[in-house]
This record gives structure tokens, sequence and C-alpha cells, in this order.
């Protein structure tokens, strides 16, 4: 690329760090390097919605400051990421992607900004998403590229903070996901994304789309980059009630451990039936690949997820409706016709009809958690096909089974809560990234770093990048 190297750019957030603390490169220096990279890429991109120059510089000259006198607060210090529309920034707009709360300054920082901000990270920004954090955006939003090929969808509502860190706008972006939205950007951009337990990571000044289906997560380039985001941003929090108080591991301990002995579960049928065969072929090569590392491979049936997968639209809508009732149907005109349908959808369901599918997800959350007592990981598919072309994505409305086969694979874990990593593992026959999942118990995401730091070791998947310079002829 002949705008500023991609040497730079496409490091791991902690090759960079490791960069910084050994005075390589100064935080001032990698700070202005991505804002300029942003200025020169991301009008075609669309993936930020305000870029925070000033505040980005007067944070990397502290880290610089800090560093210089040999005050070092962890693998996060001085390094530019970039932050999802719905975390608060204190007096920054923070619209979540819609028209509605356009206006909207906070007058706090979220839980995980204000940790970012005291493990030093220089916040270059906030990203964009789809409305709500729903399926599509505002009619009056241009939506982000994939990075890879502009003629390709670049995932769900968390599509800004994983086409930013795809193209080397951020070395990391904090995101949200209720039925897919890291594991899908995170699939289609060939991205590492970590979507913890429910309540592992504090929601306070996050916008909602479905409270009890949330989750905040972290979008990186490796497994180790995103144990050393969550490492930060996790834990307990006086402000969030929801947040578990467990306490939070060492994840970048974890990262450098090996798996073997680790007993990683596989569904053959389930991972199969319906999945085209190039990333059946991920998965098999997945499965190879943790087996050689010493995991052992154990046969498991998983509990059928068709009724999860219906389930789960119910739910969201009855959540969305709440979250969004001080605004609609007041200001119904200010959404967009796809979430508003969602809402519209929530406010019609009747109290019998939502008890029994919290009744089922209670049911199905307990299934799940038996399995992971025979078994520390369970393998599969992100979705059963590699990523879609924009033009197949317009058409997803007239086709409800494509959806439940885009859902089938993630949005049950939001539906019990269980943390996964999406590791990327291969690439289509038309150039684009494909991916797999590995699911834990609960609260176990040390294990899911170190199997995936551990993959990543002796795999090059996470180190392709897209040529942006062939993208930008496209």
């Amino acid at each position: 690329m002949d705008v500023i190297t991609d040497d730079l750019h496409y490091l791991e957030l902690t090759e960079l760090a490791a960069c910084i603390r050994a005075r390589k490169i100064s935080p001032l220096e990698a700070t202005r390097a991505q804002l300029d990279r942003i200025a020169a890429l991301d009008g075609e991109l669309g993936s930020y919605v305000q870029v925070m120059a000033d505040a980005a510089m007067a944070q990397a000259e502290a880290a610089h400051a800090e560093i210089a006198s040999g005050r070092y607060r962890g693998p996060l210090h001085g390094v530019p990421i970039a932050v999802k529309d719905l975390f608060w920034i204190r007096n920054v707009p923070t619209a979540a992607g819609t028209i509605v709360h356009g206006n909207f300054r906070p007058d706090q920082d979220a839980t995980v900004v204000r940790r970012l901000n005291e493990a030093g990270a220089v916040v270059l920004g906030k990203l964009q998403l789809t409305e709500g954090a729903y399926s599509d955006h505002h009619p009056s939003v241009t939506p982000p590229k994939n990075p890879w090929n502009p003629d390709y969808w670049p995932g769900i509502s968390s599509s800004g903070s994983a086409a930013a860190t795809a193209a080397g706008l951020c070395y990391g972006s904090l995101a949200s996901d209720t039925g897919g939205s890291i594991r899908w950007p995170c699939a289609a951009n060939g991205l590492t994304g970590l979507k913890p337990s429910w309540g592992r990571v504090s929601r306070h000044g996050v916008f909602e789309l479905a409270a009890t289906l949330d989750h905040v997560g972290v979008i990186a380039r490796s497994a180790t980059d995103a144990g050393a985001m969550l490492g930060v941003i996790a834990g307990r929090d006086r402000a969030d009630p929801t947040a578990v108080l467990a306490p939070v591991p060492d994840y970048l301990v974890a990262a450098e451990q090996d798996v073997r002995g680790l007993r990683i579960g596989f569904d053959a049928k389930w991972s199969s039936d319906g999945v085209d065969v190039a990333t059946q072929q991920v998965v098999g090569e997945a499965i190879e690949a943790m087996h050689a590392l010493g995991a052992d491979v154990v046969d498991v049936r998983f509990p059928d997820v068709k009724q999860a997968v219906a389930d789960w639209v119910p739910n969201c809508a009855v959540e969305a409706a709440v979250a969004h009732d001080a605004t609609y149907p007041a200001r119904k005109d200010d959404y967009g016709p796809v979430f508003a349908a969602v809402i519209e959808a929530g406010r019609a369901l009747s109290a019998l009809d939502y008890q029994r599918v919290l009744l089922r997800r209670l049911e199905l959350r307990g299934r799940v958690a038996s399995l992971f007592e025979t078994i520390d990981l369970l393998l599969i598919p992100v979705h059963p096909f590699p990523p879609l072309t924009l033009a197949m994505i317009r058409t997803l409305g007239e086709q409800p089974d494509l959806i439940a086969r885009l859902q089938e694979y993630t949005c049950p874990f939001n539906m019990t809560g269980h943390p996964t990593i999406t590791l990327p593992g291969g690439f289509s026959a038309t150039g684009m990234p494909i991916a797999f999942q590995l699911v834990a118990a609960n609260l176990d995401e040390a294990t899911l770093v170190r199997a995936g730091a551990a993959f990543q070791r002796v795999t090059s998947w996470h180190r392709r990048h897209p040529s942006l310079s062939a993208w930008r002829q496209h």
C-alpha cells in the first residue's frame, strides 16, 4: 500500500504493545499513522462514524510521557483502538446507529470505555453499526464496506468494528453480539472475535438491543490480542448488577499454554448437514490441527437448535421493545422499517407466548451446560457457507429459511450465554475468508484464548490481510 506501510498497520495489538514498551515506536507515532490511514482510506470504507483525532493524540501524548517516565500500565498502553458507536463516551455523540438518538451526548463513559482509559489505550473514534445493533442500517446511513471485496457483506451490526480492524484502521475494537454480531463480521473479514459469557463484561453505558442476549466483546487480529483486550474490560461492576462477580483470569498466561489433553467436542452431523464443501473443509482442517496439537476429539451430539433459532426472534423483539419504549412509538417516524417491524412484533407478542420462549431457553441452557461436563470445547462453523454477497443479503427478507441457516451456529449461544471465539480458518474459491468457532463452558474464556492462540501458532490464516490497493480499484 502506498499510504503508509502495512507492516505497521497490520501488526497484532500485542506486537505493537511490545514495540511501544521497548520504545521502538511511540504511541504518538502509532496514533498519528493510524489517523493518517483513516483519513486516506475510510472515506471509501465507511467504518467510522466519528474520528476523535484531537482526543486520541492527547491520549497518545499522555501515554508517551508515562511510558518514558517508566510507568507502563499494560498491553493496551498507548495502543490505538476504536469502539462501536453504542458505547458511551462522555460528551461524544453516541447514536447506536439510530436517528432517534442522533443528538445524545452521554455525561459519563461506559464502564468498558473507562477501563480502556485506565489501561492507557488510545481511542481513535466511534465505529458504524446497524440501527439499534439489529440487522439492518437505518436508511439514512451508508453501511461500511468489506475491505476484502466491496461486493460482499461485511457482517451484521459490528461490521464497522470488523472493517476497521481488518483494514488496519485500528489494532482492535470493542463490539457487541446479540445473535452473531461479533462472529459474522469476524468471519466475513478474516478476524478473531471473542464473545464472552453473558455478564463477564459490564453493559453499563451500552445501548441495549436485547438486555439478556447482549454480550459485550472484542474484535481483534489474534486470540492473544482478544485476550489482552478482554482482560482489561472484563469484571464485576457496581454500575451493572448483572456483571458476574467471578475473578477475571490472566488471559495472556492462558494464551501461552498448549492444548494437550483438552477435550474438543465435535458433532459431525450438525457441522455438515446443509454446510457447503468449503466450510466443511475449514472445520475439518481445524479439527485435524487441534488433534495434532494434542487435543482429544470427542464425538458429541449437540441439542437440536431449530426451536432456539426460532425463539431468538421473539425473545429479541420483546427486549428491543422494552429498550426503546421511551421513543417508540412516540418517535416512530425516526425509525427505519426493519427495526420498527421488530419492535412492533415485540410489543404484539403475548405474555404467554413470551413465557414459553423463556422456559424453552432455560431448558436449552441446561442441556448445553450438561454437555460441557463431558468436554472442554465445542468446535463448530460460524455459518454454513462462506461470506454472502450484498446481492444475496438484499434477498434475505424473502428467504426466512436462509436467515435461520445464518443464525444456526450463533444465536443459540446468545440464548444460553456461553462464550465463543471465532477464528479464521481458510478462504473460499472467491478469495473471501471462512472461519470456525470454539465454544466453552460458562465463564471459561481462558480456555478459548488458550486454544485459539495454540491454533494460531501453527497456522497463518489470521495473518492474511485484504489488499486494499486492489480493493480501491474494484
